[in-house]
């Protein structure tokens, strides 16, 4: 119950409180959630950049349509995909899964041709799987920062090309996908008065 009440509190925050800043213990559970979140095969075929410097993200905020959670918020975490992820990936999450799980990497051939098979498709379907696999690290942000009672705001409105060069991305292979603000809501937010608007239940849900 604990959690709904804290998703029931959480949203889209557009005002941060430049003043207040995460808590290094925070920020570390915050990370370390994303860090865990669910990937397919759990191959994490992307990186997460954690934006504090404020001269970078007064360019980004430019990149950003001037919206002002770029700069104000704690925190800004730009989740972007690997654009050249390849059988090389692959092989080095086999080599991480053995070790971590001490197994000899042989054993693991049939899951690694598995998976080396979902690569040999057209680059742009690749490339489609790999950047959902942004959002489910996305939610699971979302979901730790509600409990952690540190307020966000999931962003897409901003120029991924622009973020590219202002952040160096396209020289380390990765591509921006989707951002996330995270930090303290201002008083002056408005938003934060509103009632959450969701579906109702019947209208969501099916039973099959």
């Amino acid at each position: 119950m604990a959690l709904l009440e804290q998703l029931n509190k959480r949203y889209a925050t557009k005002k941060f409180d430049a003043s207040k800043k995460i808590a290094s213990a925070d920020l570390t559970t915050l990370l370390e959630a994303i860090r865990l979140s669910a990937s397919s095969y759990g191959l994490q075929a992307y990186k997460v950049l954690v934006v504090e410097n404020e001269a970078i993200r007064k360019q980004l905020r430019a990149a950003s349509w001037d919206q002002s959670q770029i700069t104000d918020a704690s925190q800004l975490l730009v989740f972007a995909v690997e654009t050249n992820f390849d059988e090389k990936g692959v092989d080095k999450f086999v080599e991480n899964t053995a070790n971590t799980r001490n197994i000899e990497v042989s054993a693991l051939s049939g899951y690694a041709d598995m998976m080396k098979g979902s690569l040999k498709r057209p680059a742009e379907e690749v490339q489609a799987w790999l950047t959902k696999q942004l959002y489910i690290a996305l939610g699971f942000g979302l979901v730790a920062a509600a409990e952690l009672n540190i307020d966000s705001c999931p962003m897409e409105g901003f120029d991924a090309n622009q973020y590219d060069e202002i952040l160096g991305l396209k020289e380390k292979g990765l591509h921006a996908g989707v951002i996330l603000a995270v930090g303290y809501r201002s008083s002056e937010d408005g938003y934060q008065h509103l009632s959450k608007v969701r579906r109702g239940h019947e209208d969501f849900f099916i039973a099959v």
